[in-house]
């Protein structure tokens, strides 16, 4: 990825070993912190993150999936378009917003979380482009857009993850139409799980709105850590003016033996 901006001040000298490697813990202490604190709010709200889904009635679990591919499409317009209109805003902002947003589709019931699901999940995307532009890459670059939908690969909060499982980070595609349907099939199904524990924990009797405001807080700062990671990686590749791949196998090591 070459979209890095020339106005970049990390992008005008070349990082030496030392720098690099205490990116990369950076990288992999953000990457480790990213959902810990959310496990434990949920937790509160609802019981294990095992159970959550299994709340949802059938019909909605069997959609999920197509529900959740109909949700990155839409979104991928429209965060592009809102982007035009309102300028980027910082985390803590945007996890306000997505709150207030949840808090709205959680007053309604599964019926209000089903018409809330895609603009939060539009107003995800929206912020982890956010994020690509402020680590300097163009937001509106076909290849930085491609990204920010990988982003959501990174599973969710709830998800165990030991570090192995660095997919959202390498995976490349040609930019074609053809390749957005085929990243938005692979996505898909690891985001339509985030969301399924989403909905279900905003069926939470009485505490539906506090369930849905929480669980878009915790999620929307989860995404924007993950972005960090993601085009943090991306630009350390250009400023240490190294091989991608690797990077991403020492920020790999670090996650599975953080010693």
């Amino acid at each position: 990825m070459n979209e890095i901006l020339l106005s970049d001040p990390r992008a005008e000298r070349t990082l030496d070993a030392a720098e690099v490697a205490s990116e990369l813990d950076a990288l992999a202490r953000r990457y480790r912190d990213a959902g810990g604190f959310g496990i434990q709010i949920l937790n509160l709200l609802g019981g294990s993150a095992d159970g959550l889904i299994d709340r949802l009635p059938r019909p909605v679990q069997s959609g999920l999936e197509g529900a959740t591919r109909q949700a990155l499409r839409l979104a991928m317009f429209g965060a592009n378009g809102s982007r035009r209109m309102v300028p980027d805003q910082p985390a803590g902002i945007n996890r306000a917003v997505s709150a207030a947003m949840g808090a709205a589709g959680g007053m309604g019931g599964l019926p209000g979380a089903l018409v809330e699901l895609p603009a939060t999940t539009a107003f995800l995307l929206r912020s982890i482009q956010g994020v690509a532009a402020d680590e300097g890459f163009d937001a509106t670059a076909d290849s930085v857009k491609f990204d920010c939908i990988q982003v959501f690969s990174a599973a969710g909060p709830l998800a165990a993850d030991d570090g192995a499982d660095l997919g959202f980070l390498s995976l490349r595609l040609g930019l074609t139409g053809a390749a957005v349907q085929k990243l938005i099939a692979q996505v898909a199904p690891r985001l339509s799980v985030v969301l399924g524990q989403k909905l279900a924990a905003q069926t939470v009797p009485v505490l539906g709105a506090v369930a849905g405001a929480t669980t878009n807080f915790v999620y929307s700062g989860y995404y924007q850590e993950m972005a960090r990671v993601h085009f943090g990686l991306r630009r350390l590749a250009v400023a240490a003016d190294q091989p991608h791949e690797d990077l991403l196998e020492g920020l790999r090591d670090r996650l599975l033996d953080p010693a």
